[in-house]
């Protein structure tokens, strides 16, 4: 199964991604539209998990 969460700045999506992938031992993948270069680390928005 593939999950897709989209939507405006500041509204719980990188929360709301880390509750599941813990939940269901699920992986995160960002597709952040900052990311376009090749081999260059996600610029914004990185997720953290600091529990």
């Amino acid at each position: 199964m593939i999950l897709v969460i989209t939507g405006p700045t500041g509204v719980g999506k990188t929360k709301l991604s880390l509750e599941l992938a813990r939940k269901y031992n699920a992986e995160i993948i960002n597709a952040d539209s900052m990311q376009i270069y090749k081999g260059l680390n996600i610029g914004t928005a990185k997720v953290e998990d600091n529990p």
